[in-house]
């Protein structure tokens, strides 16, 4: 059964004053868990409304009612569990291979999926600048579908690290050097721009080489691609090259 400081701290954990206030933030649905128990991750408490999960201790398993898992749950459907979790340290920036940074990704939807891509592609490091959706935000950590557990995320001060990086740094814009026609390198940063702006001004000053992926249609009304879609097709293509 769950106390009322239970669900009042969970339900705070919604918020990301609270996530970092209380250095706690919480997953649903099975999959993600396993994803996290399995990782360095920290488990605080699991509670489930089955009786599951046995390989997790008993003294952090808390079999509840799908009534409480409301009561808590980010879900309009709720899942049949949810897991609090320690959030850890970051760790030291991997400055080496293709590094992906973000400048101002604001929905969380989009950044969970590219943190998937980047587990997908072998994407080792991610950057965020500091106006970046906060990656343990319930939406963020839901779509990642447990690939925030293999991925190295930092928060930064993005122009500063871009100004220091002896990497070449790659931007995309709407009308650029075609990806499809340029060499790209095994190393370097990819920078991905806000979803309504693109690149902000300060970081685009500092781009080395500007790519776009062009559009085939016949009627090109389109005005851009989706961030995350758009990540995807970058990724691909520095892979399909290396």
């Amino acid at each position: 059964m769950l106390s009322k400081n239970q669900i009042k701290l969970i339900s705070s954990l919604h918020q990301k004053k609270h996530r970092q206030a209380n250095q706690l933030f919480f997953a649903e649905g099975v999959k993600v868990i396993q994803e996290l128990v399995k990782s360095n991750f920290e488990l605080e408490h699991l509670y489930t409304t089955k009786e599951d999960f046995n390989d997790v201790a008993q003294n952090k398993r808390i079999v509840i009612t799908e009534n409480e898992l409301n009561k808590i749950s980010a879900l309009s459907t709720p899942n049949t569990c949810l897991a609090v979790f320690k959030i850890p340290l970051e760790s030291k920036i991997i400055e080496s291979g293709l590094v992906l940074a973000l400048d101002s990704i604001r929905d969380p939807g989009n950044l969970g999926t590219i943190l998937r891509l980047c587990d997908w592609f072998g994407i080792q490091q991610l950057i965020c600048s500091k106006e970046t959706v906060d990656i343990y935000n319930p939406k963020v950590v839901q779509a990642t579908m447990g690939s925030i557990a293999r991925v190295n995320v930092n928060y930064i001060d993005l122009e500063t690290f871009i100004k220091e990086t002896k990497l070449p740094v790659f931007g995309t814009f709407m009308d650029s050097q075609n990806i499809y026609k340029t060499t790209l390198p095994q190393e370097g940063i990819i920078v991905m721009g806000n979803e309504a702006n693109g690149i902000s001004e300060n970081i685009e000053k500092l781009i080395n080489q500007r790519l776009t992926i062009p559009r085939f249609g016949n009627i090109q009304i389109t005005e851009s691609l989706n961030v995350a879609t758009a990540t995807a097709i970058i990724l691909s293509e520095f892979r399909r090259l290396n």
